[in-house]
């Protein structure tokens, strides 16, 4: 199996071991850093192991390999196809967006943004994960972009996203451009995921020299407390 073909599991036992909270066949991130997790089997047994690290209301999202609805007493909070993009192409151009690195001070700003765009999970402590660069355009963020998932060899480009005030302006490539270019200069491949309906994210991506690698469910679950 690649590695990519399960980069929640990879990257917890691997370079992002100090983020991981494990029981049983369970992994995930702490929910401040991402609602990221993964079973090392999709069965009965991953979703109970999966249980004793959730705490009442709390979510985590998947990458399963196929469509599987949770077994009974879970609920399934959300449910769509993820495609995941490799980088194909060679060294990237220069950015010409006027970027900023984002830090302790625009963490606020970054959640905002976050919640209005939704490009993923995304919670008080997504900073920890690496880098974060942005763009800001009259006094406030108006787009960023970071990396989330670390496996070996590769580096997912992760929380692009653009103000809809801001959207045509070719920030959100820009910002990628910055972040390839930093990945490849460290030897590794970016890679990224997006929703498998978003072809103007796809069509930006492939521009870039992102290729689809394959398709994941993503399917975001938790415990029903329902009695």
């Amino acid at each position: 199996m690649h590695l990519l073909d399960a980069p929640i599991w990879n990257a917890l036992n691997g370079p992002q071991a100090k983020f991981a909270e494990s029981s049983g066949s369970a992994l995930r991130f702490p929910p401040a850093v991402t609602g990221l997790g993964a079973l090392a089997e999709v069965n009965d047994a991953g979703y109970a192991s999966l249980a004793s690290l959730q705490k009442p209301g709390e979510v985590t999202a998947l990458f399963l390999q196929t469509p599987s609805p949770p077994p009974p007493r879970w609920k399934q909070v959300r449910d769509l196809r993820l495609s995941q993009m490799v980088y194909e192409g060679g060294e990237p151009a220069k950015t010409s967006v006027p970027f900023i690195e984002l830090g302790t001070a625009d963490e606020a700003e970054m959640l905002a943004l976050a919640q209005l765009t939704e490009p993923g999970p995304f919670g008080t402590r997504t900073r920890e994960l690496g880098t974060f660069i942005g763009i800001r355009a009259g006094g406030r963020l108006a787009s960023m972009a970071g990396v989330r998932l670390h496996v070996p060899g590769f580096t997912e480009i992760s929380a692009v996203c653009t103000h809809p005030d801001h959207l045509g302006k070719g920030y959100a490539a820009g910002l990628m451009l910055e972040m390839m270019a930093r990945i490849r200069q460290r030897g590794e491949t970016p890679f990224l995921h997006v929703r498998a309906e978003n072809t103007r994210a796809i069509q930006i991506y492939e521009r870039l020299g992102f290729r689809q690698r394959r398709v994941f469910q993503l399917s975001v679950v938790r415990k029903d407390i329902t009695p």
